[in-house]
């Protein structure tokens, strides 16, 4: 994640031009602007602010990145904590005012419980596949107190049209991958960072693998695009 450590940290340097690429393993490309990592509250989606209005008592935002969602769950007063692996992103969120910033993988990470995990702008995805889902939700019941709840939202890749994506759903059936599973190497000035995957679950699946490992599954509200956002509380 080194390039889009160092794509954030320029735009906070005031390069409000920095942009990375995704480079997707069938060979498509996707430009990013690094400023969709520091719109402020009043440029949230309708499913970032429906996240914020779940979240309760102590929170832990995974995959805070500038910790635009920490800042504003900190002015509503709640008690929350930042985690990124990107060092870059911590400095970042420490020097815009997020007090509890944390550079550690979630897996590794043990700082008590909380009533609320927080993983926006498709930050489920880290998980990469949906083996690494359930090995994630497994772990989850370690950080969660009673009655805690997961909120997090992700992209059901079922709706397009778009026969580029179409065909990349095919060809991973045809390697015996999810069709949500997407592998990708960031590039950011000529840098490009080790190629990785990127998991986007539909709901059904989710519901499912869910279940399976203790999780209720909610869905609080769906666009067009496919976007959703999930709450899971305990069974």
């Amino acid at each position: 994640m080194e390039p889009y450590g160092l794509a954030l940290l320029d735009y906070f340097n005031g390069d409000h031009s920095a942009t990375q690429i995704f480079h997707r393993d069938d060979g498509r490309d996707f430009e990013v602007p690094i400023s969709l990592f520091f719109r402020d509250s009043a440029e949230f989606s309708r499913i970032e602010q429906a996240a914020i209005e779940l979240c309760s008592g102590r929170v832990l935002d995974i995959g805070a990145g500038t910790g635009r969602h920490s800042l504003v769950l900190q002015e509503k007063g709640l008690d929350v904590i930042a985690l990124d692996v990107s060092p870059h992103a911590i400095d970042i969120m420490k020097n815009r005012g997020v007090r509890g910033a944390y550079h550690a993988d979630i897996f590794e990470f043990n700082q008590g419980k909380f009533d609320t995990l927080l993983m926006l702008l498709h930050g489920i995805g880290m998980v990469g596949t949906l083996a690494g889902l359930r090995r994630f939700l497994n772990h989850a019941h370690t950080l969660i107190d009673p009655g805690g709840i997961i909120v997090f939202d992700s992209l059901d890749v079922r709706c397009t049209d778009d026969p580029v994506h179409l065909a990349y759903h095919e060809r991973n059936r045809n390697e015996n991958r999810f069709i949500g599973e997407i592998h990708f190497q960031i590039e950011y000035k000529g840098l490009r960072g080790s190629p990785f995957s990127w998991l986007q679950v539909d709901p059904e699946t989710l519901d499912k693998v869910s279940m399976d490992e203790g999780w209720d599954t909610e869905i609080i509200c769906r666009e067009p695009s496919g976007d959703y956002l999930a709450r899971l509380s305990e069974r």
